[in-house]
């Protein structure tokens, strides 16, 4: 069975970090670009960041420019999301996903073949 489980989410203070896994089981994460989105409540589904399957490149949503870096570990079949300086307005269940492209596609639901079931990140003082 192909799964991809999140794990690292939680409650943090604004300006704190969390760090984000997405970790692949049935499958090997290698030859799919990976990408993190996020739902806040009442807004829709929108891209944060993705890396290509190879590492070498990484995009991401302007507003997370900066604070917010991609990474994988293929060996461990992995991929990490770390973010810094949290903002109340990235409050959001966040969602990895696997692309069978090697480069990121656009920030479509349907661009993206293998879904997590979300973990929440909760920025509040």
């Amino acid at each position: 069975q192909l799964q991809l489980v999140e794990s690292g989410g939680g409650l943090v203070q604004p300006g704190g970090s969390l760090r984000l896994s997405c970790a692949a089981s049935g499958f090997t994460l290698d030859g799919y670009a990976i990408g993190w989105f996020r739902q806040a409540p009442g807004k829709e589904l929108e891209g944060v960041s993705c890396i290509s399957s190879r590492g070498d490149s990484t995009n991401y949503l302007d507003s997370v420019k900066g604070r917010f870096t991609i990474s994988r570990d293929n060996a461990k079949n992995t991929v990490y999301l770390q973010m810094n300086s949290l903002k109340p307005e990235d409050t959001a269940v966040y969602y990895c996903a696997a692309s069978t492209s090697s480069l990121c596609p656009e920030y479509s639901r349907y661009e993206y073949n293998y879904w997590g079931q979300g973990i929440q990140v909760i920025v509040s003082s």
